[in-house]
């Protein structure tokens, strides 16, 4: 197995554009990518790890403001103040994602008795229509 995939590769890894791929380089989001002597990006498992985690950050609802936020704190590696700003801003996302999903849970509940309810008075009115 290739130890670096290209750009190419990485966008179809990762369901993101070769545009999308450059521009979060670009604005700091992801890290200096290597390069060949040819200048050609090389992603390495480290590189696409940490776009899957930030593909996921951004799946729940987190800002790139706050994605480069955090990307700031994890360049400056295993620092007390790091780790911590880091552990809350997460401690924070999920508080806020489990109340999303309390509010979807609840939702789902009120949209499931209301199929029923219409599937009840559907039969009814099929009922009705055969007698």
């Amino acid at each position: 197995m290739a130890t670096t995939i290209t750009i190419q590769q990485a966008a179809a890894a990762t369901g993101l554009s070769i545009h999308t791929l450059r521009y979060y380089e670009k604005i700091g989001l992801i890290d200096p990518v290597p390069r060949q002597s040819n200048q050609h990006r090389m992603y390495r498992q480290e590189d696409l790890r940490w776009i899957a985690f930030l593909l996921r950050l951004r799946a729940t609802g987190m800002s790139i403001q706050q994605m480069l936020r955090y990307a700031e704190l994890r360049r400056l590696g295993e620092q007390l103040g790091s780790v911590s700003e880091r552990k809350v801003m997460l401690e924070r996302h999920t508080v806020a994602l489990e109340a999303e999903l309390l509010e979807l849970q609840e939702t789902l509940g009120i949209l499931r008795d209301k199929v029923a309810l219409y599937a009840g008075l559907e039969q009814k009115l099929k009922a009705a229509i055969d007698a």
